[in-house]
Order: C-alpha cells, then structure tokens, then sequence
C-alpha cells in the first residue's frame, strides 16, 4: 500500500510533515525528551520519599509506627532509614521493578484490600512474605546500601552477634534472614 493512500491515525503519523522541516522535528522530539525525562524522574523522586509512603492511613498507622519504635528511626548516631531506604532499591532496572510491584499496595488501598488498619494488619504475612522473599533474592542489598560487613566492629557487638556473624556461620546466608522483624518488629 502507497504512504499517500493510507487512511486514518496511522496514515497521518507515517506521512511526511509538508509543514515542518526534519531539523525542526528533531528539535521538538528533543525536547520533548528532555521534559519527560525530567517529569519522570521528578515522579520517581517523588513516589520514594517517606512523606509520599505515609500518605496513606494504614501506612501511618501500621508500618511507620512500628519502625518509629526502632534503632533504624532513632538511635544514638542520628541516621534514619526512610521507607525508601530499605524497599526502593538504588540501582534503575531493580528501582523500577519495584515500583511496578509497589503499585500493588496502592491498588490494594485504592480497591480496599487494605484499606484500613485491620485489613492492613490481615493482610501484613503476605506483603511480607514477598518482601522477604525479595530481599533474600538480591542478598540484602538495601540493607549493604547501608551496613558494610567489612566495616562492622565485631568487638563492638554483643557476645550472641559476635557468634552469628562469624564468617563459617554466615554462609548462604543473607541480613533478612535473621534481621526479618528488624525494622518492623510486631509483624
């Protein structure tokens, strides 16, 4: 089928512009790259911060309470662990697979499978369950972002840590598979 002779929205869009040049068409494909680059990445932004995670109630209510009663909130160093922190990974093709999977919890408070805090509170073994799970797969990784084992002072931790952190010990093992209530305690 000739170019000319095709009908409808295709057609319009495989014809050739007669009003703007190739450059022109480039210039404004480029910007117009450049603002959804910026627009997304503005998003992204956005949807990581913890402010944007407790929007919602049973977030407030439930799992940003629990980890205000924590060592990652509050502690004697003055470093805090945001939401993002330990459920966002740092890395783009990890980041954006878990924000697909994330917008799971907001359909689920938008469709009321969570909605509120008892719902929240029933349907907590499964959200984490995945989320363990997730992390087992990628070693821990959000934690590493933040904890180095080569930097931990072994003389500084308790006689019972000194012993599960010994290297023979720690084998195929990763932080959330004996941290797992660490941030979230009454899970």
């Amino acid at each position: 089928m000739d170019t000319n002779k095709r009908s409808g929205w295709l057609g319009k869009l495989l014809r050739p512009s007669t009003s703007y040049s190739v450059l022109a068409l480039l210039v404004i494909g480029g910007l117009l790259g450049v603002v959804a680059v910026i627009a997304f990445d503005t998003t992204l932004h956005a949807t990581s911060t913890e402010e944007f995670c407790i929007s919602c109630h049973e977030m407030k209510a439930h799992p940003y309470a629990q980890l205000q009663e924590t060592a990652h909130y509050s502690n004697a160093y003055g470093v805090q662990a945001t939401c993002s922190d330990c459920h966002v990974p740092k890395e783009f093709v990890p980041k954006m697979i878990r924000k697909v999977e994330a917008a799971r919890e907001v359909w689920g408070t938008i469709t009321g499978v969570i909605d509120t805090p008892e719902k929240y509170a029933a349907h907590t073994p499964v959200m984490k369950a995945r989320e363990i799970a997730r992390l087992q797969a990628n070693d821990s990784q959000e934690c590493r972002n933040c904890h180095k084992t080569e930097h931990m002072r072994s003389d500084l931790q308790s006689k019972m840590a000194q012993r599960f952190h010994q290297p023979k010990r720690m084998q195929d093992k990763t932080c959330i598979d004996c941290h797992a209530g660490i941030a979230h305690p009454q899970d």
